[in-house]
């Protein structure tokens, strides 16, 4: 999900000031070292050991499990009532070594009921995820729940939860149950940005999600992971198979993230030879024109029709419908040779202006360069939906702001396919850990952005650490805090930019690209529609770039920790320039990072000189030899200004 806020990046940036002609770095404020070298590379870290269900290398164990949960749900939208009305029906495998009496299911839409959890801790002031003078009646009605035999069985709802009473113990190892219940809720026009209804000139488009009852992970971790859902934290999800019927006007076009196994049933002739088309060809081509919108021969002639969709392998499915969608398709080429389809659906308000007209091409740039780059895309379509939300992904679907154009569009259909990698793919747990998530979504993005359309809206940014006061701010949170543990204000921050820019700033400056982007392929591969946890991914980086980086996510990670690296002095040795330069740095706050200094001799030559992090392995202050034959003019340290240095001002030192 997007986190929709501007970041003042000139109010961020953090300028060096001109250092004093003479030896010693200047220092208006004697700043004391809060550095202890002994917890930063405290080596005590980890806090469990490798186990036959996760293994101390970061890949999941011999005898790792996961439960699994298959869906067949069949429901109807009722776009006068706006409610969602049907069954689902639910088959459980326990693949855990334990038996169960019961089983948690999540019930998300219940948060929209006025006495919910999350309706009691909006604040005064309107959130994102609702607002306190809210009156909107909404969560489930459930009824006729049963197992597979047609008995009726107990249950308990709590808030978002709901517990199943099984008639029978689950049996450990491969026990499996059905049940089914029936469910209806009335679809909020504001759904915590993840869901919602928005009005256009030619009808209400409608984006459903979080919309059936659906079983809560069983883990090795945390047994039942029975978080409440209170709108920041998002999902975490078993795998299993959808089989979903939409009932719908047969004036509306629903789209769903899945395979549509009757298309001859919902599209028209001519609209079937253009999806048809579609399949084969890398230009973008029109299914439904805006001025076919308002024709009544552009769908069926009927009632009601009903879409029948499937996804497999998949954590959850999400869809959208409407009688104002404009539709578009093209082709996906992905690296094994196989298709997928980009398919748009847009009102007339979004097309035109580089705005939604360009959404499948950048659909398909998007999932085509992280096929190629992390792991092939799995889905068989990939669909953007213009909506009232403003960015919100699902398997094979995404929700984006209708009023998004030129790059802010591109930015937002790139983040949320993107995040078809993590969590859809790499299914972390969004509600404990969001910088899984979002902090690596946010980092694969820049690196896309980078080439699509050779640079098209690629704007460096100047120096990478102008975020510096807000990345290094001791008030936030650390990013190893849960979203609904975060103040709103900060989850931006923490979730998605200070994590992003930490896997940018270890890829770059700590590991080198190429070995970092290789261990990040091999986290993807290992933990591909699995649970990986947040020590089983620094395990996968660790074993597979051979670095012990503890100091690292203790710094970025666990902590708020700050950087703070200054020149004290600079020296000749015995006094003769010709003979090299010495040079003493400190490292005055908790974090400790590589050292990249650059001297400028007053022939204006340049000189560079790395340190890597061990230098400050057992030592605050360090003194080293520079290799030059003149005098010099300056020091600096970090001449790319890409490190998140808190006091740029004690970085330099110069003889003018």
């Amino acid at each position: 999900m997007r986190k929709n806020m501007l970041i003042p990046f000139a109010a961020a940036l953090l300028l060096a000031t001109t250092a004093n002609a003479q030896t010693q770095a200047p220092q208006a404020t004697k700043v004391e070292s809060k550095y202890d070298y002994k917890a930063a590379f405290n080596p005590v870290f980890y806090n469990n050991t490798g186990s036959v269900y996760r293994s101390a290398s970061g890949k999941p164990g011999h005898q790792y499990w996961q439960n699994a949960a298959n869906y067949d749900i069949k429901v109807s939208l009722n776009d006068q009532t706006h409610e969602v009305k049907g069954n689902v029906k639910i088959s459980y495998t326990n693949n855990s070594p334990d038996q169960m009496d019961f089983i948690w299911l999540q019930l998300e839409q219940n948060l929209f009921n006025p006495e919910s959890i999350g309706q009691a801790v909006v604040p005064l002031s309107n959130s994102r995820y609702g607002s306190s003078g809210n009156e909107f009646q909404g969560g489930y009605k459930i009824s006729n729940v049963k197992e597979h035999s047609g008995k009726e069985v107990k249950y308990s709802i709590i808030d978002t939860r709901m517990r199943i009473e099984l008639p029978k113990t689950l049996a450990a190892n491969g026990g499996k149950v059905e049940f089914s219940m029936d469910f209806s809720y009335i679809v909020p026009a504001e759904g915590a940005d993840r869901t919602g209804i928005l009005k256009t000139s030619n009808g209400d488009i409608y984006a459903i999600a979080q919309w059936y009852p659906k079983v809560t992970v069983y883990d090795d971790v945390n047994g039942w992971n029975n978080l409440p859902y209170t709108g920041p934290g998002e999902f975490y999800l078993e795998y299993g198979d959808f089989n979903v019927e939409i009932t719908a006007p047969a004036n509306h076009i629903v789209v769903m993230g899945g395979e549509l196994l009757n298309p001859q049933e919902v599209w028209t002739k001519e609209q079937l030879e253009r999806l048809n088309k579609a399949k084969n060809s890398d230009k973008t081509v029109l299914i439904r024109s805006e001025s076919e919108v308002t024709n009544p021969n552009s769908r069926p002639q009927k009632s009601t029709l009903t879409w029948k969709y499937r996804l497999n392998n998949t954590r959850d499915v999400a869809w959208a419908s409407s009688k104002a969608f404009i539709i578009d398709a093209a082709q996906i080429n992905l690296p094994s040779g196989k298709k997928s389809l980009a398919m748009s659906a847009y009102p007339k308000e979004s097309n035109g202006g580089n705005a939604w007209e360009r959404s499948t091409e950048y659909t398909k740039a998007s999932i085509e360069y992280y096929s190629k780059k992390w792991m092939e895309y799995p889905y068989p379509v990939a669909i953007n939906v213009a909506s009232n939300v403003g960015g919100m992904e699902y398997p094979a679907i995404v929700f984006c702001g209708s009023r998004a154009r030129g790059s802010s569009l591109w930015g937002v259909t790139d983040h949320e396919f993107g995040h078809i990698w993590f969590p859809m793919i790499v299914g972390s747990n969004e509600r404990l850990y969001a910088w899984m998530d979002e902090g690596f979504n946010t980092f694969i993005n820049d690196l896309s952005t980078e080439v699509f359309n050779k640079g098209e809206y690629h704007r460096p940014r100047g120096n990478r650490n102008a975020m510096t006061r807000m990345i290094m701010n001791p008030g936030l949170e650390p990013v190893m805090t849960t979203p609904q543990g975060m103040k709103e204000r900060n989850i931006g921050m923490l979730a998605y930019y200070k994590p992003g820019y930490a896997m940018r700033i270890l890829r770059d400056e700590v590991i080198g690209a190429e070995r970092f982007d290789a261990a990040f392929r091999k986290y993807v591969d290992y933990w591909a529609y699995k649970h990986p946890t947040p020590e089983d991914f620094f395990r996968v980086i660790e074993n597979e770039t051979g670095e012990n980086l503890n100091w690292f996510w203790r710094s970025w990670i666990l902590n708020n920790w700050q950087l703070d690296q200054a020149i004290d002095k600079v020296e000749y040795v015995d006094s003769d320039p010709a003979k090299g330069a010495l040079i003493s740095i400190s490292n005055l706050e908790k974090m400790p990072m590589p050292v990249v200094i650059e001297a400028t001799t007053e022939s204006g030559k340049k000189v560079r000189h790395k340190l890597p992090v061990q230098v400050w392995e057992n030592n605050s202050t360090w003194r080293f030899r520079m290799n030059t034959t003149e005098k010099l003019s300056s020091v600096k340290i970090d001449p790319d200004n890409v490190y998140p240095d808190i006091r740029p001002e004690n970085n330099v030192w110069n003889t003018k």
